[in-house]
């Protein structure tokens, strides 16, 4: 059951320029994404960087990371996950999974755990993630992606809203959480490669353009997303140099201790 982790790296990140090069305890960022995921995924698992430049493949050659050069233009990164399967000629049966190129503290058995989603759940065409979410704040916030399930945890909707609504519970506004527990999304994913090359060709859907979600495109068109519900909320991912500094802590932290 081998598969392929895809890394996508993009230069021209708005908030932090070059962020796949930032230096992060003397190894570029998305080197140490590539490391910390083969580290723990299954023996035989492809770890391969896709970048847009070729700075970032001579950084993750100089690393011994194997790594493609897709083009600078792609509109999404769904598009260069694409185009990185036609690059390394994957069958439409294989399976990848995308692993975000600013998140070097993610668990690798989370990727293990969404890879999984799709050897198992033989009607989904997408898999990813989810955790209980434990403050009110969260579950307000418009920035934090909530998702329900059905019986087979399979996907009902993505949404920035508050959701599921409790009915009698918000009438003086959301001061507690409902029971369950509501679910919070986490951003990895897994794809068949056959509906991978598909998917950046189907028409936006009006609900994926009203909450900037582009996995409802998937919900839309009638493909099914299986949701893996772990316990443990992801590490910092980096968008801004405030968030670099904290990650820069958190390793050297991790790196003291292991050294003890």
């Amino acid at each position: 059951m081998g598969y392929t982790v895809l890394i996508p790296a993009r230069l021209a990140s708005t908030r932090l320029p070059n962020k796949p090069l930032a230096d992060l305890g003397g190894v570029p960022m998305v080197v140490r994404v590539a490391q910390r995921v083969r580290s723990g995924v299954a023996p035989g698992t492809r770890v391969v960087v896709a970048g847009d430049s070729p700075s970032i493949l001579l950084a993750c050659q100089n690393h011994g990371i194997e790594a493609v050069l897709t083009r600078e233009d792609h509109p999404s990164g769904s598009d260069r996950l694409a185009e990185a399967c036609e690059l390394l000629s994957l069958a439409d049966d294989e399976i990848v999974v995308n692993v975000q190129g600013d998140e070097p503290l993610i668990d690798p058995t989370l990727v293990q755990a969404v890879a999984d989603l799709l050897y198992t759940h033989t009607a989904a065409s997408m898999g990813t993630a989810a955790h209980a979410i434990d403050k009110v704040t969260d579950f307000a916030n418009p920035n934090v992606v909530k998702v329900v399930l059905d019986s087979a945890n399979m996907a009902l909707y993505f949404s920035r809203a508050p959701i599921a609504w409790w009915r009698d519970g918000f009438a003086q506004g959301i001061q507690t959480l409902p029971d369950p527990a509501p679910l919070r999304h986490i951003g990895i994913y897994s794809y068949r490669v056959g509906f991978l090359r598909q998917f950046p060709r189907l028409p936006q859907a009006p609900l994926e353009v009203t909450e900037a979600l582009e996995q409802l495109r998937a919900l839309w068109h009638g493909y099914r997303i299986a949701v893996h519900v772990t316990r443990q909320a992801p590490g910092p991912g980096v968008d801004t140099v405030e968030d670099l500094e904290r990650v820069r802590n958190l390793l050297l932290n991790q790196d003291s201790t292991a050294v003890s």
